[in-house]
């Protein structure tokens, strides 16, 4: 990508040097420390986790380990009984990786900007906040295990950038845009959330059974990989961002973040019913139509769907 020399955002906030500890749970937490075992082997990880705290509306943060959770039924709460701040030692590697992720954002506000002037209305820009281990956000206190993630009550995308070696090195995708899509495809559920798409999906599921709320969350998730599809052709198209091979490292890691190819992954088989975030196809053919589009009015993975 041809990134280097941009405009960095002015939304970026580093909390790298903060340390949340003692994490107390209630409400459930107890059972979910209970059955970590179970939820390691499923997601494949090892001595990390996300708790995630509902607090008021729909404050469930949207990401990978938020919907995982719902499979087990939890909604624990947990809390932060001490932070403290540490000097920030960076390598060079991981100072160019803030600079990218403050320039990525930035595009992407370049092109939300754009659109929604387009249509009338105002683009609320979103905070990225950077972290390290541990962060609390208003969705709840999260671990760095899965990454990215996005709390719709506080409007904010997190991000520990250690996510981007478990990237290349567990899901196979490296690349920079592999690391943009990620960004991008967070941004597509803050648009979520400004559109009202959020609310009334949670809204909706909380009427349903698990089945089918799931398949209202995979459609979720499948309209935010489209937007971020959406960024990217916008981010060629007027501003050349892209280089050859940078969409072929998107699709790879659209792919390899689906349901399916993690469910082989961690459990030997694909239970679809359990399906949060699409399988791999359709996760490819969704980031492509935003891609194809440029359009986020072609987004519009729910259909005739009454929300």
């Amino acid at each position: 990508m041809r990134w280097r020399g941009n405009r960095k955002s002015s939304n970026v906030e580093d909390r790298r040097s903060m340390r949340a500890s003692r994490l107390s749970g209630g409400n459930g937490g107890g059972g979910l420390i209970r059955l970590l075992p179970m939820l390691f082997k499923f997601l494949g990880l090892k001595g990390t986790v996300i708790l995630v705290a509902c607090v008021g509306g729909y404050g469930l943060l949207t990401g990978n380990l938020g919907s995982m959770l719902s499979i087990f039924g939890l909604q624990p709460v947990s809390t932060v009984s001490s932070t403290s701040k540490r000097p920030i030692q960076e390598s060079a590697a991981e100072k160019e990786l803030v600079d990218f992720v403050s320039v990525i954002l930035a595009d992407t506000e370049e092109t939300w900007n754009t659109l929604f002037q387009k249509k009338g209305k105002t683009y609320q820009e979103p905070t990225l906040v950077l972290f390290r281990d541990a962060v609390k956000s208003a969705c709840g206190m999260a671990q760095s295990a899965m990454g990215p993630f996005y709390c719709p009550t506080d409007q904010q995308v997190y991000i520990d950038l250690g996510f981007y070696d478990q990237l290349k090195n567990r899901f196979k995708a490296p690349g920079d845009f592999a690391q943009a899509y990620v960004i991008a495809h967070e941004v597509g559920h803050h648009i979520q959330t400004l559109e009202g798409t959020s609310k009334k999906v949670h809204a909706a599921r909380s009427k349903l059974n698990k089945v089918e709320g799931n398949k209202l969350s995979v459609l979720q998730e499948l309209q935010a990989d489209c937007l971020a599809g959406v960024w990217a052709s916008h981010a060629n198209n007027t501003r050349q961002l892209l280089e050859v091979g940078d969409i072929e490292e998107g699709l790879t890691a659209a792919s390899a973040i689906g349901d399916d190819t993690l469910q082989k992954q961690s459990q030997g088989h694909v239970s679809p019913d359990s399906f949060t975030h699409g399988s791999s196809e359709q996760r490819v053919k969704w980031f492509k139509i935003g891609l194809e589009s440029g359009d986020m009015d072609s987004c519009d993975t729910f259909n005739n769907i009454k929300l």
